[in-house]
């Protein structure tokens, strides 16, 4: 059954931005499937953003992308 902690975690990943490297400050959405991949094999980092970077490869994965984008759009932050 879908609650609003089910929403607010997703709106939480649609709204979360990558905050080292080379994307720094852009959305994970917009993260190269091949960068998130490349984090898979290497190791996420730790904490929330790894969490979520391993959330949005199999959101990207699944072919999910505009659910996301629609989020990001319908609840701006």
């Amino acid at each position: 059954m879908y609650n609003q902690h089910h929403k607010g975690k997703l709106l939480e990943l649609a709204h979360y931005k990558m905050p080292f490297g080379k994307y720094k400050g852009r959305y994970l959405v917009d993260l190269p499937i091949a960068y998130l991949v490349w984090f898979r094999q290497k190791g996420y980092p730790p904490g929330k953003l790894g969490e979520h970077m391993q959330t949005m490869l199999d959101v990207k994965s699944d072919g999910l992308e505009p659910l996301i984008r629609k989020l990001q759009k319908e609840f701006p932050l």
